[in-house]
């Protein structure tokens, strides 16, 4: 199946935050849960909005058959000492994992970063037990560069992460 890789769009935002509230239901990956994202689709569509001209930042979604499955973040990094890096996030729908769209939306990041926002360092944090998604990120040439221990408390249990950079 072929994914369809954009910039999300303002319109993509009630669609978008119903996807981020199944796969905070499918996952214990993200920074939250079932709950999704405290987000309205209004705040959303003006995020979304504000992305649409940035060099420095950008949120992308993949769609399969018209429909989000899932969707990647560059967001740069500012100020002289800092604006060099930029990190990625990323989430996918369950049904799709192994299937090729979180390659192809890591690409769509690593094209971004390296062509527009003129990044030199991609940084990502994963969990250390995700090892399809380590899998993943190291395929594009992402380095481990430590562990962040009890990044995560997920059911009163600390959950360590990942910290991996791409050099560019």
């Amino acid at each position: 199946m072929e994914y369809i890789i954009t910039r999300a769009l303002p319109e993509d935002a009630e669609e978008l935050l119903a996807l981020l509230k199944q796969v905070g239901e499918e996952s214990d990956n993200l920074s939250f849960g079932p709950e999704g994202l405290p987000f309205t689709v209004e705040e959303e569509q003006a995020f979304l909005a504000q992305l649409q001209t940035s060099a420095t930042s950008a949120f992308f979604v993949a769609k399969k058959e018209g429909k989000i499955v899932g969707n990647a973040s560059f967001t740069g990094l500012t100020g002289s000492r800092l604006n060099h890096r930029g990190e990625l996030g990323m989430s996918v729908l369950k049904s799709e994992w192994g299937k090729g769209v979180g390659s192809a939306l890591v690409e769509a990041v690593i094209h971004f970063a390296k062509n527009t926002a003129r990044a030199e360092i991609l940084s990502l944090e994963v969990r250390s037990d995700n090892v399809r998604a380590i899998r993943l990120y190291e395929k594009y040439g992402f380095e481990r560069i430590g562990q962040f221990k009890g990044f995560f408390k997920v059911n009163g249990e600390f959950v360590d992460f990942d910290l991996m950079n791409l050099y560019l």
